[in-house]
């Protein structure tokens, strides 16, 4: 089964996140930042993964601390859900239209973390949410999931449809990447044995 569940808990927040790769997309998702809980469920609707995240944080200060932080926990469980990897199709890449807005994203569930993120918000806030977050978000996530993960808007106005289709294109492209491919036939897809990074 390829699921895992991870606790995190500093100063700043605690968090406890499950994951299941082979679910049906199913969300329970509650961080006290309403829209991060929405862009969260479009992450798992879309991926294909059942996600848990029960998250609080020192919001009194900002919601820097809560997203990055459910972003380290929500990798972690990822990367420890795949193991060794063996069986999955690795690269993937999906091309995301959220009505006026078009975003790509691809990825490589290679064990070696990067992240390109080219995406611009003409808005500092969607509602009370910083959009510089979902930059941050991105990275703590992709860093501690040991992908290398591409994500670039082409065009859009709307901020809200600009992070959004950003979620979707991630999903959309994790969903595909780490299928198991029959045939593969269980094999570590890289000459090298190996994807540990």
């Amino acid at each position: 089964m390829r699921a895992a569940t991870i606790s995190r808990k500093t100063k700043e927040t605690e968090i406890a996140v499950s994951v299941d790769l082979d679910g049906t997309g199913a969300a329970t998702v509650s961080t006290g930042v309403g829209f991060f809980d929405h862009m969260l469920e479009q992450l798992a609707r879309h991926s294909l993964i059942d996600i848990s995240v029960a998250a609080t944080g020192d919001l009194h200060i900002d919601q820097h601390h809560t997203v990055e932080d459910t972003g380290i926990a929500l990798g972690q469980a990822l990367r420890q859900a795949l193991g060794d990897r063996a069986g999955i199709a690795r690269y993937a890449n999906a091309l995301l239209p959220m009505d006026e807005t078009l975003t790509r994203a691809a990825i490589d569930v290679s064990g070696r973390p990067f992240l390109v993120f080219k995406t611009e918000f003409r808005r500092a806030k969607i509602g009370e949410f910083d959009t510089e977050l979902v930059r941050e978000f991105f990275q703590a996530f992709v860093m501690n999931a040991g992908l290398t993960v591409h994500i670039e808007t082409l065009y859009g106005e709307n901020a809200h449809h600009i992070a959004e289709s950003c979620f979707k294109a991630l999903a959309r492209a994790l969903r595909l990447a780490i299928e198991v491919d029959p045939r593969q036939k269980g094999a570590i897809p890289s000459t090298k044995g190996s994807l540990a990074g």
